[in-house]
């Protein structure tokens, strides 16, 4: 099976730390180990590896960097962070300090050469030069989420935000630090899938400016003799070049190409928990007021009153239903929990299931193999037990947001709004109801309808009232916008955002750049009769009053630019999109058309500079599936972003945005 990039940076960090097969390889013998790491560290790791996985491997001990740590002789220290100022000074006050007899250094992305010297001079005044045994550059600067999906934003830092590239006092002096971030951890992206990119990115903003940049740093790589990155030499048990025997398309898309998916509320498990329950690196934090019961896979860092769930591939229902819609979700929960009843069930049967003395003995030996088949697979089934309550609780937490707040109905109206459909009342109605969505959810609503409609003197759909239906697509006058912001006020929403949505479609409609299209017609979610299991008397999960939608393919705008350019289809994009290949012996011969890729491309990395969102990242899932059961060959997609945006973050970044525009 071919390795994805999660399981090569898994396999990177497996190696670090087990020192990096420093000392006797061929002895089976683990080797007991202390942990350091700084947030960033943290966060790459947290992942992808367990306590209970960190402990098999010898890590006793795991401590943050900045943290009070006491003297531990004898045991190798492991330190694995960022090679940052911060973050040097404090590894050469643990050497002034004498912590640990050995030390093992990695950094999560190169150490420049003035920094290395700078620390060897502290280990040096330090008298702990013999105790240094490694020091190494792990290219592992990216947080891998899923197999095909990653992030660069760590939980400590705003660095990379949208915020932090649009605000209005921004300097190149500013920008220029974020660029280098971005292509320090796409390059890292690479060295770990061992293959070049061919680069497209939008033109005249911060995508071009990192496809720029990361081609010149690839093409430096390329030419440097010493440096073995891209050959096809096997790095931790895995071959270079294995993404595919073609090169990659990398893909680089600013946040600005479409501000209104962010805002979606999103239908599907794993979009949920990111937008209600505050996912994070695959965990979800949920409030159980006096709860003490404990599961398999639960934290309680949170104090008692809370448990923290862990959602990665181990979990085979998060697998198989992370993308699906939340009734589908609920009704498979009610289906798993009636599976272990009926294992529970066929258990306590065996009891008066058991022979008689007088029995006879071929009727014994048959009911103690069923006897000894159950003990056997009681652990699986306290296993499934403890998964099913896992989701049982975190699917009624969903639903009381969603009953609640009324989730449901605005992601219907929010799907027509970007289908370009016919809503059945007008959006002033639904934005007045009282009872309907928290004022944020409000204002994501209208913001929606505000970038999918163009501004005009003319009138569009009806505001006040008396229209049977209001067309989604339609035009919206001055006063239709200003008579929805007030109803907004009065609900309390913060409007600010809506300043800076206004100055951007302003800037739009000046530039060249292409507007975001959605799709249209068939793209819209059907209501369709609700499930009955659910209703039935006695049902854990019952969602009376939550439609059920069948989601029918919705290609977003970056899904249909994807499909446009790796298809190499002539269309805007092509010419809108520059065109870079680090392999060509010079820059420009990449506007020849005759040394571009001439066949559709197999494998592509999306990345979205000023942050991603999953209801952007299931679009693409969702196609790359359908177009791979289609193509003769295994084509794939890899989803990346500077930063992880869930609807709540990217509302207040847009917010501080909104105020810094002078009224």
């Amino acid at each position: 099976m071919v390795a994805t990039l999660k399981d090569k940076q898994l396999a990177s960090l497996r190696h670090m730390v087990q020192l990096n097969g420093v000392g006797n390889s061929t002895s089976s013998e683990t080797v007991f180990s202390i942990l350091i790491y700084d947030r960033h560290g943290q966060d790459i790791i947290a992942p992808l590896l367990s306590v209970k996985q960190l402990r098999q491997m010898g890590v006793t001990l795991h401590l943050l960097l900045h943290s009070e740590r006491g003297e531990v002789p004898d045991v190798p220290a492991i330190y694995f962070c960022q090679a940052t100022d911060e973050n040097l000074t404090r590894i050469a006050q643990d050497f002034s300090s004498g912590l640990y007899t050995s030390y093992y250094l990695n950094f999560s992305s190169p150490i420049s050469r003035h920094k290395m010297e700078d620390l060897a001079q502290a280990a040096l005044v330090a008298g702990v030069q013999a105790d240094i045994k490694k020091v190494y550059d792990q290219f592992v600067n990216f947080i891998s989420l899923e197999e095909d999906l990653f992030t660069l934003k760590h939980q400590g830092s705003d660095s990379l935000s949208f915020y932090s590239l649009h605000r209005r006092d921004v300097q190149d002096a500013d920008i220029d630090p974020i660029i280098d971030a971005v292509v320090d951890g796409l390059f890292s992206v690479f060295v770990n899938l061992g293959q070049v990119p061919i680069i497209r990115s939008q033109r005249n903003n911060a995508a071009q400016a990192v496809a720029e940049r990361l081609d010149r740093k690839l093409r430096d790589t390329l030419r440097d003799t010493r440096s073995t990155f891209f050959s096809a030499v096997p790095t931790q048990g895995f071959q270079a070049g294995h993404l595919s025997f073609h090169r990659p398309l990398l893909l680089l898309v600013d946040r600005t190409t479409d501000l209104a998916t962010p805002l979606h509320h999103p239908w599907t498990y794993q979009a949920l928990c990111h937008d209600l329950l505050g996912m994070s690196l695959n965990r979800v934090t949920l409030q159980q007021g006096g709860s003490s019961s404990e599961h398999q896979g639960v934290r309680s860092k949170h104090g008692a009153g809370s448990k923290e769930y862990d959602l990665g591939p181990e979990d085979a229902f998060w697998s198989s239903h992370k993308g699906s819609p939340f009734p589908s979700v609920a009704a498979a929960v009610e289906q798993e929990l009636d599976d272990y009843k009926a294992a529970e069930s066929r258990i306590k049967d065996l009891k008066t299931d058991l022979p008689d003395a007088i029995e006879t003995d071929l009727l014994l030996a048959d009911n103690t193999a069923k006897l000894t088949s159950a003990i056997t697979s009681l652990p699986d089934l306290i296993r499934k037990k403890d998964n099913v309550d896992k989701h049982m609780s975190i699917a009624m937490a969903l639903l009381e947001h969603i009953k609640k707040r009324k989730l449901d109905v605005f992601f219907e109206v929010e799907e027509k709004i970007m289908g370009r459909a016919t809503l059945e009342k007008p959006l002033i109605e639904i934005l007045s109801e009282e009872g309907c969505g928290s004022p944020a959810d409000k204002l994501r609503l209208f913001l929606i309808h505000y970038l999918c409609s163009s501004s005009s003197s003319t009138v569009g759909s009806s505001v006040a009232g008396g229209s049977s239906a209001a067309a989604a697509g339609s035009t919206a006058t001055d006063d239709e916008i200003a008579a929805m912001l007030q109803v907004l006020e009065e609900a309390g929403a913060d409007t600010k955002p809506v300043a800076y949505m206004k100055q951007w479609k302003s800037i739009m409609k000046l530039s060249s750049s292409m507007s975001p299209e959605y799709s249209g017609g068939g793209g819209v979610a059907k209501t369709v009769s609700m499930f009955s299991k659910l209703l039935n008397q006695g049902s854990a999960l019952v969602v009376e009053g939550v439609k059920n939608f069948v989601l029918k393919e919705n290609k977003l705008p970056l899904t249909r630019i994807v499909d446009n350019l790796m298809e190499l289809r002539s269309c805007e994009e092509d010419k809108e999109y520059c065109y870079l290949d680090p392999k060509l012996l010079r820059p420009q011969d990449a506007n020849n058309a005759a040394a571009r890729a001439r066949t559709p491309f197999q494998d592509c990395v999306v990345f979205v500079v000023g942050g991603g969102c999953y209801t952007e990242y299931n679009n693409l899932h969702v196609y790359a599936g359908r177009r791979a059961s289609a193509a003769p060959v295994n084509r794939r997609l890899i989803y990346g972003c500077s930063q992880l945006l869930s609807p709540d973050t990217f509302l207040a970044q847009l917010s501080k945005l909104g105020s810094e525009i002078p009224s």
